[in-house]
């Protein structure tokens, strides 16, 4: 279910607050803690191929542009 999806469930059940009250509880997207969806690249906002270490929080797509600039060798 889609955010937009439950916002809209919300406006049909204005008139009733315990039913919109026990949607909530069971229909409400939650807000996420853990997983990949959290670490996204800062300059394109991609989650996959995610390099955390050394605090770049770059995807590996990203970080080969601009590993030259950062300091990185290639060294093959």
């Amino acid at each position: 279910m889609t955010t937009k999806d439950w916002r809209k469930a919300l406006k049909q059940l204005k008139t009733k607050p315990a039913k919109v009250q026990k949607y909530l509880k069971h229909n409400k997207p939650q807000t996420r803690t853990t997983g990949r969806a959290l670490k996204k690249c800062v300059r394109c906002g991609r989650s996959e191929g995610h390099i955390s270490r050394y605090g770049l929080h770059l995807c590996r797509t990203c970080f080969r542009d601009i590993a030259l600039d950062i300091g990185f060798k290639k060294y093959s």
